[in-house]
């Protein structure tokens, strides 16, 4: 246990402070730690070796000066600079405070502890140890912070934290949001993001970004040759750290920013797999992924839906698929078609695994399929189509056959059919069906007479016209 390795979190709770205290103690090295590609970490036995040699330096406490509450006028203390020996005791080793006390006891062993001695609003005295306070500075910090959290809980008054540097925002935004709300997968890109983020706005406390320093930042990674699109996954990033930052009490004043995202409208790819190109394509795909383009193209499902497929979630009596690792988190049902109920029962048949695509090499699940199916596309000569724009193809079929938007969203799993919408696509001759709805038997009628008539004065035009010039050339 006391060689693994903590994170910033599990180390703060060990020590008593706040995430940001441990960043802070880190970057002054102040406290020891080792930094890895992922973060810094911190180990158990250096951590006690540190608190038992006392090599930390005394901190000074700011007492009100960053980290400020509206006390009672009461309670105010004319120094506001320091921690104040005020009126103090007899013994040296008593601090009074006028709003509390400090003071000192040896145990049995020798060692000297840290007491707090305070009342809470309804007069009820506290007295009690400080296990980690190692220096005068540290208890009277500990103090104020116990009497800020007994007026909160008395009056309802909240206190502003420090402030914080986005880069170290950032930080605890990707170790206490990301990494547990998020799959590796999206808080690792998260990460990516974040590192080109931190170069621009690292030195900037977070409460001072303004709407100005976020468009120059969009304009700065435009002349970087960054697409706008991926602007606006860093800018949605940035939204969310402003929402955790107000919920974390970073913020003050209910501060808030408007970020402005690009319009990706002309960026949407519009690819639809005709039914000449599928055949195509599932001839010249391997054997496996054949099946997976089935399954693709039959139930809409994501690629990384489909490669985690297991045959406990596949039910061939009753036809259905159980859909569990979705990008929503929502599971979502999926009735199986003949097509894919024959796909699937061929490879019930062979199957060796819980898992319905192995990689042979590794015998754990596949994870991706982009060069088999870069192959299959060039060898049945289609171009420009990603394995997403199946999901498009499935969703612009079912549409094309009148099935609602409401169904097409829930088979997809989105969460608005807003989002839907631009998975459908419709073709020129179906736009000219649904524009011919809108005339009526009485008009259609009406404009057959009209042509019929304009037909018959043009017969007339030209038979006048041939008895005309037989005329002329008789005479």
């Amino acid at each position: 246990m006391s060689d693994s390795l903590w994170n910033a979190k599990t180390t703060a709770e060990y020590l008593g402070v706040t995430v940001y205290t441990v960043y802070r103690y880190a970057e002054n090295n102040q406290l020891p730690h080792i930094k890895k590609s992922f973060g810094l970490r911190f180990r158990k036995v250096d951590l006690d070796t540190w608190l038992e040699k006392d090599k930390r330096k005394a901190i000074q406490a700011p007492f009100f000066a960053q980290d400020r509450l509206t006390y009672p006028p009461a309670l105010l203390i004319s120094n506001m600079g320091g921690v104040s020996e005020m009126a103090k005791s007899k013994s040296m080793s008593r601090y009074n405070f006028g709003y509390g006390a400090i003071y000192q006891r040896k145990t049995k062993r020798g060692k000297i502890r840290w007491y707090l001695d305070y009342r809470e609003g309804n007069g009820k005295r506290i007295q009690k140890v400080v296990p980690l306070a190692l220096t005068k500075e540290e208890a009277a910090l500990v103090l104020r912070e116990e009497v800020e959290r007994a007026l909160s809980r008395e009056y309802g008054l909240k206190r502003q934290k420090e402030r914080i540097r986005f880069k170290d925002f950032a930080d605890e935004y990707l170790e206490n949001y990301a990494k547990v709300n998020k799959s590796k997968k999206s808080w690792k890109t998260d990460g990516y993001y974040l590192k080109g983020m931190k170069d621009f706005f690292g030195d900037l406390y977070f409460d001072e970004i303004n709407s100005l320093d976020i468009e120059k930042y969009k304009s700065e990674r435009l002349k970087q040759g960054v697409s706008q699109s991926t602007v606006n996954r860093c800018l949605a990033i940035l939204r969310k750290m402003f929402n955790l930052a107000s919920e974390w009490e970073y913020l003050t004043n209910n501060q808030e920013l408007r970020i402005k995202f690009f319009s990706e409208k002309d960026n949407l790819k519009e690819r639809i797999l005709t039914k000449g190109e599928q055949d195509r394509l599932l001839e010249a795909s391997s054997e496996r992924l054949r099946s997976i383009l089935i399954i693709a193209l039959n139930t809409g499902m994501r690629l990384g839906e489909i490669l985690s497929l297991r045959w406990n979630q596949i039910d061939l009596i009753n036809r259905k698929i159980r859909v569990e690792r979705t990008k929503s988190k929502k599971i979502r049902i999926i009735s199986i078609n003949s097509p894919l109920f024959n796909e699937l029962s061929k490879l019930n048949k062979s199957a060796k695994s819980e898992h319905l695509f192995l990689n042979r090499g590794t015998g754990r699940p596949l994870t991706t399929v982009k060069k088999a199916f870069k192959t299959a596309c060039r060898r049945a000569g289609i171009s420009d189509l990603r394995f997403h724009d199946l999901r498009h193809t499935f969703a612009t079929r079912l549409v094309e056959r009148g099935v609602d938007l409401i169904t097409v969203k829930e088979l997809l799993g989105h969460s608005s059919v807003t989002i839907t919408e631009r998975y459908t696509h419709s073709f020129h001759e179906q736009k000219k069906k649904a524009v011919d709805l809108l005339v009526e038997k009485s008009d259609e009628k009406a404009e057959k007479a009209s042509d019929l008539l304009h037909i018959c004065d043009m017969e007339k035009r030209n038979k006048k016209d041939k008895r005309l010039t037989f005329y002329f050339s008789m005479n």
